[in-house]
């Protein structure tokens, strides 16, 4: 590096003007000199850009107007002393002011000027790193959320005593919410219809609730008592329902200090109000339509978990007037002794396979609802990383490791969420007549080099297969599933078997299996030789997120997306297993009866690009979803009109004189869903494309879990390149 004392004597000297070019060239850094006082004698581009304030503004001034007000001088001084001490000063990453007041996250370092060994001043660099700062902030706060329902999901599933299920409803909805405090009221009446009993209270003590009589049908509780919706308010002392009623006008004088306020009704599948769930903060504007999606689901998850430990306890209570009944028999006629043992051993078996059937209907439809809402955040995510990751420049390695930390996080998320999907039966399959021996046989080779030298691979291919109808990659994916965990149980080698061939399940089978219908199935079993499963880990091996594996080795989702994938093609898996000999997983997928052929071409590779002025219509009611779809396709030189609901699409398309696409998510506001929207559009004009998106397949395109015939989907999170792909290859077909 050229001293400061040796500059004059430098051959290749750059000119002051040939430096300042250089300098405003960073215009997404901040670049400010000051002198040994701190007040500026230089502002590039970047700064003004960043914040706010032209050159002329702030030449001659303190540097220390871009910290916070009350720490300005001392933040420039402790950096101004780090840096002549140090020869660095800052680089700590902090709230910093604009010249409008609005504060941005940034980092930025202060370094001495020297001239003849002497500091004459010093330089900052600044960069915003806002964006970065909020994307990893929405990851922690999803990922945070997740957790929680999981955890509560997974308690609720394995619960059966009433109170301490409903407990663990109210401290997740407090934990899940951000509630100072949270209270579940039952739907209990008296004859006045006005009283309702408190059950459980998180985050304060049931004293603070003692003094005062229960909530009654007022204006503000009645919505959710009566099962009429979520009821959420920034400030409940501002709302007009509140205060009515007297004589207390509100909150009595003690009364915890609400002012934030979100309830959320618990309702049984029947229809029937269980109860409501209330949640209050002291401060103002704490819930938000987030908190409004994650205590939904909650609340549907508490209103099943609720309802079976009922049906439990009425099945218990019918289990023991059943053995009184029985304890009698036996003195009346001995002869019936063997038939009323066995009539209880069938009555006590029916009931754990309806609790596991329930159980398992429950924790879906919890993974499947966070699922979906999950969606729709990380596709924001991904999406906004995606542009980051194409504009970080290519000379910033910092920024571009955060970017790429940040999206194989998302990655790892997406690939989460589409494995709850998966087992909660909402993922949209493309089923197709599938020759198993084939797909096996293809297979074969895969396995063995997934597993390794040392597990064997033996493929039997049973004769005259019956065909079968499912989707092929997720039957590879289910294969390969059972494939690893065979691998994993076997540490120190052995053999895999893989196997096919028909098979019949008749009535006797079913008795005993409620959720399998009789008929021809085609079976493929995977055998391992492995350390096997006791009777306990079979019970629970499909249950999400339940694994033996040691923390961090598995997500306990491999046999849970096999479950739910085989269950939504219309079939049945079984485990077989026993410790020291090794485990079979048989998954039986029904046979296609008739002539099915699959015509399907491979695609070709297509130009993502727009061309010829080609005009899209985006229909999303997700704001940041369709901004970031906006963008995508604008840059990828469409024109892009954009619509919230379907009535504003159909509108624009009778003012537009050209849309070539309509790109709309499935599940929309505004009483039409994009099915509909896309119905009327093409009656319009019957030329148009169509193509959907959705975070979740439960909707009008996709039926019993398959896509119906002709549907373009694309399922989100999407990425750019998948977008462009997609849109490319819908604008190209050919109209029958």
């Amino acid at each position: 590096m050229i001293e400061a004392d040796d500059l004059t004597s430098a051959p290749d000297e750059i000119s002051a003007a040939q430096w300042r070019q250089i300098v405003n060239g960073a215009t997404d850094t901040a670049i400010i000199s000051a002198d040994e006082r701190g007040l500026v004698t230089s502002w590039n581009t970047g700064a003004s850009r960043i914040l706010g304030w032209s050159e002329p503004e702030m030449l001659g001034k303190s540097l220390d107007r871009i910290f916070a007000a009350d720490a300005g001088q001392a933040q420039l001084r402790k950096e101004m002393e780090d840096a002549t001490a140090h020869g660095r000063g800052g680089g700590e990453e902090g709230w910093r002011l604009r010249k409008d007041g609005s504060r941005f996250w940034a980092v930025g370092e202060l370094s001495p000027i020297r001239e003849g060994g002497k500091i004459v001043g010093f330089v900052k660099i600044l960069r915003d790193r806002t964006i970065q700062r909020e994307a990893e902030e929405m990851i922690r706060e999803e990922r945070h959320s997740l957790e929680v329902l999981n955890r509560a999901g997974s308690a609720l599933a394995l619960e059966t005593d009433l109170q301490r299920l409903v407990q663990i409803v109210t401290d997740a909805g407090v934990e899940l919410s951000g509630a100072e405090f949270g209270a579940f009221f039952y739907n209990l009446t008296n004859e006045a219809g006005e009283s309702y009993m408190l059950y459980t209270l998180s985050g304060a003590p049931l004293e603070a609730f003692s003094k005062f009589p229960m909530p009654r049908n007022t204006e503000v509780f009645a919505p959710t008592f009566n099962g009429e919706g979520i009821v959420r308010s920034d400030d409940i002392t501002k709302d007009p329902r509140y205060g009515k009623n007297a004589p207390r006008r509100g909150m009595p004088e003690g009364h915890l200090p609400v002012r934030s306020y979100l309830a959320v009704p618990v309702i049984s599948r029947t229809g029937d109000v269980i109860g409501g769930l209330f949640f209050g903060h002291g401060k103002p504007g704490v819930f938000s339509e987030r908190s409004e999606r994650g205590l939904s689901g909650l609340a549907a998850e508490a209103a099943v978990a609720i309802d079976n430990v009922r049906l439990s306890q009425a099945s218990h209570r019918e289990i023991a007037e059943r053995k009184r009944a029985q304890e009698a028999l036996v003195e009346l006629n001995a002869t019936l002794e063997k038939q009323v043992i066995e009539r209880t051993e069938q009555l006590k078996r029916n009931e754990e396979a309806l609790r596991q059937s329930q159980k398992m209907e429950a924790v879906g439809q919890l993974t499947g609802g966070v699922a979906h809402d999950f969606n729709n955040l990380l596709q924001v995510i991904m999406g906004n990383l995606d542009t980051l990751q194409r504009n970080v420049p290519s000379d910033s390695a910092h920024l571009q490791r955060a970017v790429r930390h940040a999206m194989n996080g998302a990655q790892r998320a997406a690939s989460l969420t589409q494995r709850l999907l998966a087992f909660s039966r909402r993922q949209p399959l493309d089923p197709k007549p599938i020759d198993v021996n084939v797909l096996v046989n293809g297979l074969s080779e895969m396995v063995h080099r997934t597993l390794g030298e040392t597990i064997a691979v033996e493929t039997v291919l049973g004769a005259g297969l019956w065909r079968v109808e499912a989707d092929p990659n997720e039957l590879e994916a289910a294969i390969l599933n059972l494939a690893v965990n065979a691998r994993d149980a076997m540490p120190n080698g052995g053999r895999l078997t893989l196997e096919t061939g028909n098979a019949h399940i008749d009535e006797a089978y079913v008795a005993a299996h409620r959720e399998v219908v009789a008929g021809q199935y085609v079976v493929i079993s995977v055998t391992d030789t492995g350390v096997g499963m006791d009777r306990q880990t079979v019970a629970q091996a499909f249950e999400p997120f339940f694994t033996t594996k040691p923390v961090g080795k598995g997500t306990g989702l491999g046999l849970s997306q096999v479950y739910g994938f085989v269950k939504q093609s219309g079939g049945h898996v079984k485990i077989y297993s026993e410790l020291g000999q090794g485990t079979t997983v048989k998954i039986y997928l029904p046979r296609l009866l008739g002539d099915s052929s699959d015509d399907t071409t491979p695609d070709e590779t297509l130009n993502p690009e727009a061309t010829q002025e080609e005009t899209i219509l985006v229909v999303e009611d997700d704001a940041d979803v369709r901004a970031y779809s906006v963008d995508s396709l604008r840059e990828l030189g469409y024109r892009v009109l954009e619509a919230h609901d379907g009535p504003a699409a159909l509108r624009i398309l009778d003012r537009q004189p050209r849309v070539d696409l309509l790109f709309t998510d499935v599940v929309l506001p505004g009483g039409m869903t994009g099915a509909q929207v896309a119905a009327q559009a093409r009656a319009i004009r019957p030329s148009l494309k169509v193509l959907f998106t959705t975070g979740y397949a439960r909707n009008s395109i996709i039926h019993h879990g398959r896509l119906d015939k002709g549907v373009q989907l694309i399922v989100k999170p999407f990425s750019f390149n998948e977008l462009a792909a997609k849109v490319r290859d819908v604008m190209d077909q050919v109209e029958n």
